[in-house]
C-alpha cells in the first residue's frame, strides 16, 4: 500500500527558502502570490493491506524520523 505524507514548517517558524521563492515569483510577475512555504513530500510503500494500520505506521515514521516535531508539522494525505 502506498501512503503519502507532507511535512511542512510550523507557521511560527521562519522559512527562508519559501521567502526566496516568493521573491523570485514576484520578480517574475506573479505579484498576486502572498506567501510561499516550502516543505517535503514523501511517498511510502508499506507492506500492509489494512489502510488504518498503514496510516498508523506512516504516522509513526513521521513522528520518529521524517518530521522534526519541534519545528515541523506533518499530515498523512492518503493511501492507495
Amino acid at each position: 500500500m502506498k501512503i503519502s505524507a507532507i511535512v511542512t514548517l510550523k507557521k511560527d517558524v521562519l522559512d527562508p527558502q519559501g521567502k526566496v521563492v516568493h521573491q523570485a515569483l514576484n520578480g517574475m510577475g506573479f505579484s498576486s502570490v502572498k506567501e510561499v512555504r516550502q516543505g517535503k513530500y514523501f511517498e511510502i510503500e508499506i507492506d500492509e493491506n489494512d489502510k488504518k494500520k498503514a496510516e498508523e505506521k506512516a504516522e509513526d515514521m513521521c513522528k520518529k524520523l521524517l518530521a522534526n516535531l519541534v519545528i515541523e508539522d506533518y499530515k498523512i494525505i492518503g493511501s492507495q
